[in-house]
């Protein structure tokens, strides 16, 4: 059994693991800004938001999707936002069909508009359907948002993607821990953005 003294210097090295990507977030902001400003725009102008991703970051697409159809801080606005991953027969079927690279694009070719804006998630990103969910949003006018890690992979640089913010770590749960904060501002701040209708026009530049 690991002593106090000795459990608390593990603790504190696991904590020393994420303090580069949340400073690295933090360095970010102006990025975030545009990005929540971006967005807000869109649903202002009556956009949804479309979210996906694989594996761990399917279910993070869920969560994004919920907080803003049934934001739980009384008083905000809902806004409409859906998940491409929560339809196991609608994936599996265009995987069987048009290959496992397709399974968001296909969606967003049928269920997208070019005022709508797509938010694909990557842990490394390097994810095949996500890059090509993102390519096919931005053919159709979508605003394009990534969230990445490691590197950002071939997100982070693909012309296709309007905004990539990446949480700078190579450890998947640390990705994942600064998504949650990162896609938790998002929404916050695009709401911020909302209640001041004023600084959305095109004229704005933060």
């Amino acid at each position: 059994m690991a002593q106090p003294s000795s459990s608390a210097s593990v603790l504190t090295g696991l904590l020393a693991e994420r303090d580069a990507p949340v400073e690295a977030l933090a360095a970010d902001a102006g990025r975030v800004a545009e990005a929540c400003h971006a967005m807000a725009a869109r649903f202002h102008a009556g956009g949804k938001l479309i979210v996906f991703g694989t594996g761990l970051q399917a279910t993070d697409a869920q969560h994004v999707s919920v907080e803003f159809v049934h934001p739980v801080i009384v008083g905000k606005r809902a806004l409409p936002a859906l998940s491409l991953t929560a339809d196991v027969a609608t994936l599996t079927g265009i995987a069987d069909h048009e290959g496992i690279d397709e399974v968001f694009a296909h969606q967003l070719g049928l269920l997208a508009d070019p005022g709508d804006i797509a938010l694909g998630i990557s842990a490394d990103g390097r994810c095949a359907s996500v890059l090509r969910g993102l390519e096919e949003a931005h053919r159709r006018g979508l605003l394009t948002v990534a969230l990445t890690g490691g590197d950002g992979g071939a997100l982070a640089v693909s012309p296709a993607v309007a905004h990539a913010l990446v949480a700078r770590s190579t450890d998947p749960r640390v990705v994942k821990e600064v998504h949650v904060t990162t896609y938790h501002i998002l929404w916050e701040l695009t709401h911020v953005f909302l209640e001041q209708p004023g600084v959305l026009g095109p004229a704005v530049v933060l």
